[in-house]
């Protein structure tokens, strides 16, 4: 039986590695634009401890992780989705 390696991802913040389904994936869909959780495009990867999402350059790193500018409204978006998760592994 083939034995299957989790996933692992760097937060864009800590610089730490964790498996996928710990962090939070934000992404640049050439379609949909900036999206959480899904899509395919640029990503980046964001734990969810409060040290990285309480950062107060995450706004700058997220932009240049994927190439872009954020709207206001996106982090305001964001801070809600990273307030309403309620698993931290940190």
């Amino acid at each position: 039986m083939i034995k299957k390696n989790p996933v692992l991802r760097r937060c864009i913040s800590c610089r730490k590695t964790y498996d996928r389904k710990n962090l939070l994936k934000i992404t640049k869909d050439h379609k949909q634009g900036i999206i959480l959780q899904k899509g395919i495009g640029r990503s980046a990867y964001i734990c969810k401890s409060k040290a990285c999402y309480s950062d107060s350059k995450i706004k700058k790193k997220l932009q240049k992780a994927l190439k872009t500018f954020l709207e206001p409204e996106f982090i305001d978006i964001f801070e809600k989705e990273i307030a309403s998760s309620n698993n931290y592994p940190n």
